[in-house]
């Protein structure tokens, strides 16, 4: 029996009723009209107070969370291109946005922002609106929107939903309806998928969570199949993918038991996992189909008696298995540690160099660099190599957290600190990392009213929490990160000079992508990570584009180009230009690298080294530019360096 990859991710089923007009779109119209709506009406600007708003968001706290991160990460795919990426809960009340400056004060105009309904009843036919009566991905691009003041739009939402399958929420992309591009919807149903997927994650903490696919290599990608067990057996829940590749409804599957569905005792499942070196589980569905698979325990210790409770299947972990997950999580901490990030860039291996010689002596480190250039990474490879590797490492975005919530946030709260506030409290990121480390990235972002808090816990070792008048110890190894220049923002009174100086202990810049000189190796191991093993690799001519690019998304965009590029490919092995987006394409022609008489092409056809492609087209543009190698720097969007490296007879 042949098995499906899964849904299909190229964007949503649509019926058309007549040539021009979309099935779904007909019928949100006519709820639209039922609701009263008149097409010409002006914009309904209501948004939430902002007490009100702020209450929204912490009401949708793990939403929120793991969106955010999703989204800065689709928005650096779609920069500059007139849209902005939106989240909304599950009324359709945008709880978040971010965009392009131009295009956001556009959007203000129809009420496109935080506080604001987005609902049929509220706006009429839009993404937002029809995906959640609807529940499904939905398209609706320019005079498809009911009111006519949203016209100028190009809309392409998908439902978020939680491990039970009920729709908590929406993510949409929306622009200029002249900057419609095909790949947005693609985009958008991947991103939800991904946020779907972290939230059951976190989920379930009792539990056996499988990742299972019929390739392996799918396995650790968004087209893998997940499923949750308690740590008897019984079926706990799945995700979209999980309950497609099992064929079973939701409601079907709460009579099986990780047995029924698997072909495997759970008996069977620890002993594979307690051998040396264990690799995939191989595994027959109840279908007959047979998969791959990889198992977790999420339990609330690391070393854990699994009772059964009247269900079949329990035993406990043995201390071979708290060794080989010990073992796995070793390795993992070396895959990324510092020597892992040293791919051969020299200004990279300066950086390093510099890091080891602090590692353990309790110096601040600021990490400086653009966004997207690995600073995050970074930070966790510091906390890997230290000695505080086996205590947390808690990372807090200054720039994604609402000013209204990151007092609590990084401070902790008592019980009844403010309305809205869960039960017991909360002790806040600076005492979860007590310990470890507390990575604080766009620290520059960070309100100024803060900032003065965060330099007396830094100095005196101890944190208040909201409410309380107890000041509890905390010991943390601090790493901060910014793209921002801080001492530009301490001369506009938007940043603590004291502070600076309490943080600045060791100062580190990560180079920009399109400075590296280590981009081939860079993509072959993020093609490794995504495609879980590398069996994909990218061709010689698509290595060249990409050496020819200003990467101003940095790893982020280049980690999303192939991560797409992976899914266009398919069966196939190598990535060639077809699967790149035409957005990429796009900004390659709009700044083409300068190659007289096309040799590039021709020496490619000829079967060329990159190498010596790379020279050819150096010589070139320094012949176009009369040598002057800062121009051709410019020109071909490299450092002077790279064209000494690469040219060395000019040195």
């Amino acid at each position: 029996m042949e098995h499906q990859a899964g849904p299909d991710l190229r964007g949503p089923a649509v019926v058309r009723g007549d040539e021009n007009m979309p099935v779904i779109i007909e019928s949100s119209h006519q709820r639209s009209l039922s609701y009263g709506l008149c097409p010409g009406a002006r914009p309904d600007f209501s948004p939430l107070a902002r007490n009100d708003l702020s209450m929204l968001i912490a009401q949708n706290r793990l939403l929120h969370a793991h969106a955010v991160p999703v989204m800065e990460t689709l928005y650096q795919q779609i920069v500059n291109t007139h849209n902005m990426v939106i989240l909304t809960d599950a009324k359709g009340v945008i709880v978040h946005s971010l965009g392009d400056d131009d295009f956001l004060e556009k959007a203000s105009r129809v009420a496109l922002q935080p506080g604001v309904a987005w609902s049929e009843e509220s706006k009429g036919t839009n993404a937002i609106g029809t995906a959640i009566a609807e529940n499904t991905a939905t398209v609706v691009h320019a005079d498809q929107h009911y009111l006519q003041a949203n016209h100028f739009l190009t809309c392409s939402a998908a439902p978020i939903a939680d491990h039970q399958g009920n729709v908590i929420g929406v993510l949409d992309v929306s622009g200029d309806q002249r900057s419609f591009h095909k790949h947005t919807m693609a985009l958008v149903r991947m991103s939800a998928l991904m946020i779907e997927n972290q939230l059951f994650s976190a989920s379930f903490e009792d539990s056996i969570t499988l990742h299972f696919h019929a390739r392996q290599e799918f396995i650790g990608t968004l087209m893998e199949g997940i499923a949750s067990f308690t740590p008897g057996g019984r079926f706990l829940s799945a995700n979209r993918n999980g309950l497609f590749q099992l064929g079973l409804s939701f409601s079907a599957l709460q009579s099986h038991t990780f047995s029924s569905l698997f072909g495997m005792p759970v008996s069977a499942m620890f002993d594979h996992y307690r051998t040396a070196a264990p690799g995939l589980l191989n595994l027959c569905m109840h279908s007959g189909v047979r998969v791959y698979g990889r198992a977790q325990l999420q339990l609330r210790n690391e070393v854990q008696a699994l009772s059964g409770n009247n269900e079949r299947g329990s035993l406990a972990v043995s201390q071979a298995t708290a060794a080989s997950q010990a073992a796995q999580a070793a390795n993992a901490r070396r895959l990324s540690g510092l020597r892992y990030l040293n791919t051969g860039d020299p200004q990279l291996e300066q950086v390093i160099a510099k890091v080891n010689k602090v590692l353990g002596r309790d110096i601040p480190i600021l990490v400086m660099g653009e966004t997207g250039t690995g600073k995050e990474l970074l930070a966790q490879a510091i906390h890997n190599d230290s000695p505080r590797a086996m205590g947390p490492f808690v990372a807090v975005n200054c720039a994604s957290i609402p000013e209204t919530l990151i007092e609590s946030e990084l401070f902790g709260y008592e019980d009844g600190a403010f309305t809205g506030a869960r039960k017991k409290g909360s002790i806040g990121k600076i005492l979860a990392a007590n310990g470890g480390t507390l990575f604080l990235d766009e620290i520059g972002d960070m309100p100024f009213g803060l900032q003065a808090r965060l330099l007396r816990v830094l100095q005196e070792r101890v944190v208040t929490p909201l409410g309380s008048a107890k000041s509890i110890p905390v010991n943390v190894e601090l790493i901060c990160a910014t793209n921002h220049n801080l001492r530009d923002r301490i001369a506009k009174g938007l940043f603590r000079e004291d502070l600076y100086y309490r943080l600045n202990g060791l100062v580190v810049k990560l180079p920009p992508l399109r400075e590296r000189t280590d981009l081939e190796i860079v993509v072959k191991k993020i093609l490794a990570t995504e495609s879980n093993g590398g069996r994909y690799s990218v061709s010689g001519e698509v290595l060249f584009m990409f050496m020819r690019h200003k990467w101003p998304g940095n790893f982020r965009q280049l980690t999303n180009l192939l991560r797409t590029a992976i899914i266009m490919a398919g069966d196939e092995c190598e990535i060639s230009l077809r699967h790149m987006p035409d957005d990429f394409l796009d900004d390659i022609d709009m700044h083409p690298a300068v190659d007289p008489g096309g040799n590039a092409d021709k020496m490619i056809a000829a079967g060329a080294k990159l190498d010596e492609m790379e020279h050819s087209c150096i010589v070139k543009s320094l012949e176009a530019h009369g040598g002057n190698v800062s121009a051709t720097a410019r020109a071909l969007g490299v450092s002077r360096n790279t064209i000494y490296r690469k040219v060395p007879h000019l040195k």
